[in-house]
């Protein structure tokens, strides 16, 4: 292999690395590679364009390799590569910092940096607990997530998380922890948009305050809508419902935004479309684009300053990581927000819903499909199970793509869609008319 050159899958040592969230047998025997990417496309090692239908892991809403994100990171990495954010700064951070708080809804206006939404899940979890303590209620120890939640893969987030399979081999993870039930009660097949109201969902917040009492709890955490567990919208009223119970009793309310947030539902934030505002909100991926990896969470000013303005002089909230505000990702967060702005992106999400829901609703007939769910250009596509195999049937579907050129994600038997903000009516028909053939083909 010459200096340079892109090395082919048969000259690649795959031994060493251990992949995350992938069955590394089965990849390392059969892989599929990405060497390059632009705009709406990856290029696969054998020089194959890949339509891509998840914005790479729900991440790249701008699409590939954006020019402006590019030379920002390009520019920056030439100036500086890194700054310690302990104790000292660079003037980026504290510049997306002010760029978000813009950003987020009204009073979210104080940011904490990290590395990715799992550690913006445990960091929202620790100022939460640590919120209660500045204000002299330290017996709010008690976490609430929800069944199907997903909060990333550290102690606190696999806690409060709620997919079965992400948990069972680790045991025992944070004490005082409890779930509600899922979103996805009772479904309606086919529904477009937010299902109907549900009472009984988040009347659970009330069961458990009554089990549990108000003053033990600290927090509630949830996805506005639940994305890794295949796409759960709410249902209308839900998210309402739980912002007034968990004001009434003191309770902090979290919204994980890691994947609702930046255009994907139409609006800068899952909270902002809902009209909903919790208390502290996690991001991340649509943060940088995906070009570096990056996380935050805004706070509201009252968890703040009841946290640093009531502490004693020294260092106020002891946690934080080496790349917390990292230069090249605040550099790459700043390019990416301009860039969201000048392309007016999240406006054009909005104005593309209603063919993205027609299109994806068109496969309602195609073979194994039994629910179809959308919100935004979010889409959860629900494939029977083959009798005794979980999962099987969609993962063949999901390389079948991949092999005829379309990226796609797959969770147990539901197909996830989630493209580029930048996605042509053109190509979300290509999408759709792509599953439907696979589906055809697929027994």
């Amino acid at each position: 292999m010459t200096a340079g050159a892109v090395p082919t899958e048969a000259e690649l040592d795959l031994s060493a690395f251990w992949m995350p969230f992938t069955d590394n047998r089965s990849f390392k025997a059969n892989p599929r590679l990405f060497v390059s990417a632009k705009d709406m496309h990856y290029v696969a090692v054998d020089g194959r364009p890949v339509l891509d239908g998840s914005a790479g892991l729900w991440c790249v809403n701008a699409g590939h390799c954006r020019a402006p994100i590019v030379e920002a990171i390009r520019e920056q990495a030439g100036e500086m590569d890194f700054a310690t954010p302990f104790q000292l700064g660079h003037p980026k951070a504290f510049e997306l910092a002010s760029r978000l708080a813009e950003l987020m809804p009204v009073g979210l206006d104080r940011i904490f940096f990290t590395n990715s939404g799992s550690e913006s899940a445990d960091t929202a979890l620790k100022m939460a607990l640590a919120y209660h303590r500045a204000r002299g209620e330290g017996g709010r120890t008690r976490l609430i997530g929800r069944a199907r939640g997903y909060h990333g893969v550290n102690f606190g987030g696999t806690s409060v998380g709620g997919i079965t399979g992400n948990r069972r081999l680790f045991g025992a993870q944070v004490w005082g922890v409890d779930h509600l039930s899922h979103t996805h009660q009772r479904p309606t097949p086919f529904t477009r948009g937010a299902p109907a109201p549900n009472d009984g969902l988040a009347a659970e917040l009330e069961a458990r305050i009554a089990l549990h009492g108000a003053d033990t709890i600290a927090a509630v955490i949830v996805e506005p809508v639940a994305g890794s567990a295949g796409v759960l919208p709410p249902p209308v009223g839900y998210l309402q419902r739980l912002r007034e119970l968990t004001a009434q009793h003191g309770i902090l309310l979290i919204f994980d935004e890691v994947i609702s947030g930046f255009g994907r539902l139409g609006a800068a934030t899952a909270a902002d479309q809902f009209g909903v505002v919790p208390d502290i909100l996690t991001m991340a991926k649509g943060l940088t684009n995906g070009a570096v990896p990056m996380g935050a969470v805004a706070a509201s000013r009252a968890i703040h300053d009841a946290v640093v303005e009531g502490a004693p002089a020294g260092i106020e909230f002891p946690h934080g990581y080496t790349y917390s505000g990292h230069v090249l990702a605040a550099a790459a967060g700043l390019a990416t927000l301009k860039l969201y702005a000048d392309e007016d992106l999240f406006a054009r999400s909005a104005s593309l819903a209603g063919k993205w829901e027609d299109a994806v609703h068109s496969l309602r007939e195609a073979p194994h499909v039994v629910d179809i769910r959308n919100i935004g250009l979010m889409a959860g596509i629900e494939l029977a199970p083959r009798p005794g195999r979980t999962g099987e049937r969609a993962r063949e579907v999901f390389h079948r793509c991949f092999d005829e050129g379309l990226l796609i994600r797959v969770t147990a038997d539901i197909i996830a869609l989630s493209p580029p903000l930048i996605i042509s009516e053109a190509q979300i028909d290509e999408i759709v008319g792509r599953i439907a053939d696979v589906l055809r083909r697929t027994h």
